[in-house]
């Protein structure tokens, strides 16, 4: 896992047993870590990190089902976690009862941010697509009906489009495709290639199948 933000390394994953989960002792020495935490001992942050980062990651990864997407969201959690444990209070909830409050609610803000930048890609691909790629290009200004380029789009599958949209007006290379949206290199330049020739055959009367 990377270095987080603002100088405060997060230590190298540890993934200890869960047994001791529901002991009355291990919760209350996680809250004097959180009050350590909240206080500045850093110590105190590396303990209680090693502690429940099996928890949170295992908790995004489950929501996310991406990894990188996860790890980000683990760091973003334990930032939240050295900036402000003074926020936390023993009165409404355990530490971990708080951090999986906390994990699952900036995983579905990172869903509906992803799922939002990619519906606006791809819309921004249907209404430019006439005038972003070089073949499908020509073939529209001989139409000359950019209609038909978005109707054209319809033809394609949900995962063509969405590829095309990454890769051509995301401004995204085909290696960051993939890891958006985890698939490997070469499903990528498949999709690419289907999709663009889908859409060539479609603007140009052609009736092959691509």
């Amino acid at each position: 896992m990377r270095p987080i933000r603002e100088g405060l390394a997060i230590p190298a994953a540890a993934c200890p047993t869960d047994r001791g989960r529901r002991d009355p002792a291990a919760a209350q020495r996680l809250v004097e870590l959180l009050a350590g935490v909240a206080a500045g001992d850093r110590d105190a942050f590396t303990q209680f990190y090693r502690s429940t980062n099996h928890r949170v990651f295992g908790l995004a990864l489950r929501l996310l089902r991406r990894r990188a997407l996860a790890e980000e969201v683990t760091q973003e959690i334990y930032l939240y976690i050295w900036k402000a444990a003074g926020n936390y209070d023993t009165e409404l909830a355990s530490p971990i009862s708080w951090l999986m409050m906390l994990t699952h609610r900036r995983a579905v803000d990172r869903i509906r941010t992803e799922t939002s930048t990619a519906a606006r890609e791809l819309a921004y691909g249907q209404r430019h697509l006439g005038r972003d790629y070089d073949v499908v290009a020509e073939a529209a200004g001989q139409r000359s009906d950019e209609r038909a380029v978005v109707a054209c789009l319809e033809t394609l599958t949900d995962t063509q489009r969405e590829t095309l949209a990454l890769a051509y007006y995301g401004c995204h290379t085909y290696a960051e495709v993939a890891d958006r949206l985890d698939v490997p290199l070469g499903t990528v330049k498949t999709r690419v290639r289907a999709g663009l020739k889908r859409l060539q055959n479609c603007l140009t009367g052609s009736v092959t199948d691509a």
